[in-house]
């Protein structure tokens, strides 16, 4: 079985048992969604891809339904700064994906391990570290791997390099999933470790502070029974 099986169904069961009902709302995503999503990718996989050109096809599993939850991500995006963020380290985790690609062995028995879960090694790193929430981190992730793929494709055209560029599919797959699962993984953790540490999240200083609101109301308790004392005294 695929590795990008095997961890999509990981996923699918943390989804479906509530463990990522935290990032997933952070990610403005419900279970039901992400769980249906999983879904979708694994069974799109096997779906033959759809033809672009006669050297480039595009996989449903591993790229359309992908890019669509990035398009969804990106219109729910907080701010333009977070859509630009996206935009930015999708381009640059897709360079550093395409070097990779012309860095390392293409035969897999060259290396230790497949350099496609390199690929995606590489992009959910890079996709973490230049981002600045959980979404860009996932829309990163995923896109950059996409962008490689086009890289290598506009490359073969332009050097009369003969193969096919499955976008999403054949091990692209794994490379997509390792990516996604990687950015927003560490993303969860590091994040929450990094609130945790700083005493909560960036917004903390909007929230009451503790014994506040109960400072408040008895202040006012003495207020009031002050000037019912003044007026006995009348």
């Amino acid at each position: 079985m695929p590795l990008s099986y095997i961890l999509l169904s990981i996923t699918g069961l943390v989804v479906l048992f509530g463990f990522a009902h935290r990032v997933l709302d952070r990610m403005k995503m419900t279970d039901t969604w992400a769980f249906l999503v999983i879904i979708g990718m694994i069974i799109g996989t096997l779906i033959p891809n759809i033809p672009i050109t006669k050297t480039v096809s595009i996989n449903i599993g591993g790229a359309a339904i992908p890019i669509a939850v990035c398009v969804y991500l990106f219109l729910r995006a907080e701010s333009t700064r977070e859509r630009v963020n996206a935009v930015v380290v999708s381009i640059v985790t897709g360079i550093a994906v395409f070097i990779a690609g012309r860095i390392l062995p293409a035969e897999p028995e060259a290396m230790i391990i497949e350099p496609k879960y390199i690929y995606g090694i590489v992009g959910g790193l890079i996709a973490y570290l230049f981002s600045r929430s959980r979404r860009s981190a996932f829309i990163a992730g995923v896109m950059g791997i996409m962008l490689a793929n086009v890289m290598q494709a506009v490359s073969n055209y332009l050097t009369g390099t003969r193969g096919a560029v499955p976008i999403g599919g054949a091990g692209f797959f794994d490379s997509v999933v390792i990516s996604m699962i990687i950015a927003v993984f560490l993303s969860e953790i590091i994040g929450e470790t990094r609130e945790k540490i700083q005493g909560g999240t960036s917004k903390k200083h909007l929230e009451p502070r503790e014994g506040m609101a109960s400072s408040l109301i008895d202040t006012n308790k003495k207020e009031e029974g002050d000037k019912n004392e003044q007026k006995e005294d009348e």
